[in-house]
């Protein structure tokens, strides 16, 4: 065995390595390398990420000496790279701990190997994907990399699923056919690439940035304890790392053995994919089922010609009663969904009056069935029930006129039975449609509206066509719900209990900006997304209640639930927030001097609290009491976000740090000509972890060196967001904390001596300090046990210094 490693490696490093080498040295026959790397600074999006010192482990179980195959994550926790407070266990121990039995159990089946396996142990993924990054661009093995597979998570426990992969279909289609207990959605991949989901991993920086093919795999259970206290052990469920092991080893074990294994990379310099992408999905954990886009393409257009030839036929055969007769129906369906999310959203709105919290179900996700649940199928059955006493209407005028011969009462009947077929073949329109729009944007998710429309439209064929105009209609039969139902309820029933339960717990951290948005958004979202599914999956069931003797069961059921959901939250029975389900709160000490520059004013220092859950903070700020006060009225800028509301306490602020600790911000030149440079001095003090705005309105481009001359940032390349490109800075202990910035303005005619008062700042700094101050921990001392503090990549520590630069310095 030989062993790469270099100094300065940390306790956590050395325990990990020493762990590998005590379980791999016994049992492997060919070569491992360790290797330890720090990482360095990379450009991603509108932002800047650097990281120093930013330490990492690779293992490379290398028998052929082809180094093809990766599998990553990190050894630490990110969360611990915020707030050093809990255990880490589902984001992202499991993941590492996965990893470690991993690399034991490869190595013992590896002599028939054909491809390496790289397991990369890395930091600095909550610091804007460093590690990741800097394995891609500065590790030698990263070139000899194909496949990429990315352990994460977002909860903990539960089945770890696929939520991205590809581009090309290789690792995927491999993963199916190796994996026991296959978990695996493309449509957690259509949330994730629309942005719906306001979040990265390192499989981007695999994909975007190394040109890498892959899996990412993600825990999502309990996702409202992600980077929260609550990660904790207790809560990891049996049997969820053993079905992400067992499926892993298997397909590391046919990737690495496999002779068609990809040459080269997944994706072209010019960013082309070198090959079709996949559409998978599983059945029940049991099977798993994938085909390219391609065959996909030709189902849809199939499929979609053959409805619009079957449609266009039957209405040509109907003649202008069929065309209003499938209008009026299609009309119903229009009521359905407005009434479906209008009672929903009603309710949703009215939450914050009758609760302590707008978002009362985060501790009970099942609370949403009676909130939200009730009033949609109340409302959807309302609005098609509209419809359907239109369009009976309309058909009972026509067969007056068409049978002459038949009683009133039985035309009534007639024109009834005929209205509850036509509501029916407009679920068949609904799906038509959106089977039409995902094949157009090419929606991975597609397969859903095909299942959803052929096998009711089979099903429909099969037993109630009537073949001609001249058969009376008969009722609908129950075998055909059930029979054309079966197959779409089976493939969508676990996705969407999956996806709402997600939703419900991402829930926990909604406001990106506190107190920016409505405290009742979340909770519309949320009861929006419950409408959509009742009216996308009941629309063929609501067909057969509008004859039949369940109206009033039904509509008495869905009331009962709402009455019995919103006593039980307005009476607190059911609690929004629990020890293990906590609501996300940050408690920093700041020390703000923004906007003094050049001057000698008193820094404004107090404590601040604020949340990124929705809903006010009084009862916390009474629990918390020493004259704390809630309001808008301190607003401060973070730099990465703002806090629009949040409370704050000034009592003893000026302990717990000193004005030597506060950065320094100084112009050392200025150059005012056609071509104006300016030239600023940062020193961070005692931070090593900063965030840096730059105001992209006046400045064009920029360069950054720290005090030694090395250049961190080059010129050119860059974009930024709302105005601003931020920079974000991580290092270690020994990292610098001096830099040098470069700016160079933009040619406007004006200079900082003409810029007004009211402008924005040409520069915003924050630095963070991983100090627990003696305000901060009162504070954190008085929380009451359901709230937890929240960390993240634009999180600040518990002491925050912020300053600026004006543009009129």
């Amino acid at each position: 065995m030989s062993l790469k490693l270099e100094t300065m490696l940390s306790s956590s490093h050395l325990m990990l390595i020493q762990y590998l080498q005590g379980k791999l040295s016994f049992v492997w026959l060919g070569e491992t390398n360790f290797f330890f790397f720090s990482g360095n600074s990379f450009i991603f999006n509108q932002s800047i990420g650097l990281c120093k010192s930013c330490r990492s482990v690779c293992v490379n179980l290398d028998f052929r000496l082809i180094w093809t195959l990766f599998l990553s994550h990190y050894v630490f926790g990110h969360y611990r790279l915020v707030f050093k407070i809990r255990e880490g266990a589902g984001d992202c121990s499991s993941c590492v701990s996965v990893m470690l039995e991993l690399a034991r159990g490869v190595s013992q089946w590896a002599h028939g190997f054909k491809h390496a396996v790289i397991f990369l142990f890395n930091t600095g993924e909550e610091e804007g994907l460093d590690g990741a990054h800097s394995f891609i661009t500065q590790h030698p093995w990263s070139d000899t990399v194909r496949i990429a597979v990315d352990l994460e998570a977002m909860g903990i426990g539960g089945k770890s699923g696929i939520f991205q992969a590809g581009p090309h279909p290789w690792a995927i289609e491999n993963f199916a056919a190796a994996a026991k207990y296959p978990s695996a959605q493309i449509v957690a991949q259509d949330l994730f690439s629309s942005g719906a989901i306001k979040s990265a991993t390192d499989f981007q920086v695999y994909k975007e940035v190394g040109g890498l093919s892959g899996l990412d795999f993600a825990f999502a259970d309990n996702t409202a304890v992600y980077h929260t206290k609550n990660d904790k052990l207790k809560l990891l469920k049996p049997g969820a790392l053993q079905h992400l092991g067992e499926n892993m080893l298997a397909f590391l074990l046919r990737a690495a053995a496999s002779s068609d294994f990809p040459k080269s990379k997944a994706i072209e310099q010019d960013g082309t994919p070198t090959g079709d992408a996949a559409v998978y999905f599983d059945v029940l954990g049991a099977y798993m089922i994938t085909f390219r886009q391609r065959l996909a393409n030709m189902f849809y257009n199939s499929t979609i010609m053959q409805s619009l030839l079957i449609w266009v036929t039957s209405l040509m055969m109907g003649g202008s009663p069929a065309v209003i007769a499938l209008a009026l129906s299609c009309l119903s369906i229009v009521l359905m969904w407005i009434c479906s999310i209008g009672f929903a959203a009603l309710v949703a709105l009215s939450l914050p009056l009758v609760s302590s919290s707008p978002v009362p179900y985060i501790s009970t996700p099942w609370l949403v069935v009676g909130l939200f649940g009730g009033p949609a199928i109340l409302g959807a059955f309302a609005g098609q029930h509209l419809g359907y006493i239109i369009l009976s209407k309309y058909l009972s005028t026509t067969y007056s006129q068409r049978y002459r011969n038949l009683s009133s009462s039985v035309k009534a009947d007639i024109a009834k039975l005929d209205s509850e077929r036509w509501l029916f073949k407009s679920g068949l329109i609904q799906w038509l449609l959106l089977l039409t729009l995902g094949n157009y944007y090419k929606v991975g998710s597609t397969y859903i509206a095909l299942v959803w429309l052929v096998s009711p439209a089979f099903a429909y064929g099969l037993l109630e066509a009537t073949l001609s105009p001249a058969r009376l209609p008969k009722p609908l039969k129950t075998l055909t719900l059930l029979v054309g139902l079966s197959m779409p309820v089976l493939l969508s029933a676990g996705m969407i209990i999956r996806l709402t339960a997600t939703m419900i717990g991402t829930a926990v951290r909604f406001e990106r900006i506190p107190g920016s948005n409505p405290e009742w958004l979340g909770s519309v979202i949320i009861a929006v997304l419950v409408a959509g599914f009742v009216c996308l999956t009941l629309v063929y069931l609501l067909s057969y209640i509008h004859i039949s003797g369940a109206k009033v069961p039904i509509a008495v059921t869905a009331v009962v639930l709402l009455v019995l959901s919103i006593g039980a939250v307005s009476f607190g029975l059911i609690p929004a927030f629990t020890d293990d389900t906590a609501r996300a709160v940050n408690v920093v000490h700041v020390v703000d001097t923004t906007g003094r520059y050049g001057g000698n004013e008193e820094a404004d220092s107090y404590t601040s609290l604020f949340s990124l859950t929705p809903g006010n903070l009084i009862k916390e700020a009474e629990a918390i009491g020493n004259g704390m006060v809630c309001g808008s009225q301190k607003q401060p800028d973070f730099v990465t976000f703002s806090v629009k509301y949040g409370c704050w306490i000034d009592k003893d602020a000026g302990i717990g740090w000193d004005k030597s600790d506060i950065p320094s911000i100084h112009v050392e030149h200025d150059r005012k000509d056609e071509n104006r440079i300016t030239e600023v001095s940062l020193d961070t003090k005692v931070s090593t972890r900063w965030t840096l705005a730059i105001n992209m309105e006046e400045i064009e481009d920029f360069l950054l060196k720290d005090a030694e001359g090395s250049e961190l940032i080059p010129v050119g390349g860059k974009s930024s967001a709302d105005g601003w490109h931020i920079i974000q800075f991580s290092g270690g202990k020994k990292a610098p904390t001096k830099f040098d910035l470069k700016l160079f303005w933009t040619n406007k005619n004006v200079t900082s001596k003409e810029a007004g008062a009211g402008e924005l700042p040409l520069l915003k700094l924050r630095t963070d300090v991983d100090r627990l101050t003696p305000p901060a921990q009162d504070v954190l001392g008085r929380l009451p046990s359901w709230c937890s503090l929240f960390g993240k990549s634009t999180s600040p520590h518990t002491l925050a210094f912020l300053s600026s630069l004006p543009v009129g310095f």
